[in-house]
């Protein structure tokens, strides 16, 4: 069975397009939900800034990269603006690395 640690590992292999950070270090990930023994996945996020245009191509990422797991059949992906994105929300590593690229 899928495992809610498997999912987030899995997820930090998908990136903010724009500033090259995974969504999961960013804390874009505000819930995972794993139904049916694993066969069904839903993950809550939201994005850093509401009115992104990259959500479509970050919603792709999770979706093929958690497909890709063993056992998933279905993976859903909700929108959440609540709460709002914030910085303190990042990880250290990535506060670090937004840092400096900002």
């Amino acid at each position: 069975m899928v495992t809610e640690e498997q999912v987030r590992t899995v997820l930090m292999d998908v990136l903010d397009p724009e500033i090259q950070i995974d969504i999961v270090n960013l804390g874009m990930v505000y819930g995972i939900d794993i139904q049916d023994g694993g066969k069904r996945i839903k993950v809550t996020v939201t994005l850093t800034t509401m009115g992104c245009p990259l959500f479509d191509d970050i919603k792709e990422q999770i979706i093929e990269k958690l497909s890709e797991l063993e056992g998933v059949e279905q993976v859903d992906v909700e929108l959440t603006f609540d709460p709002p994105w914030d910085k303190e929300m990042m990880s250290e590593e990535a506060k670090l690395v937004f840092k400096y690229l900002f």
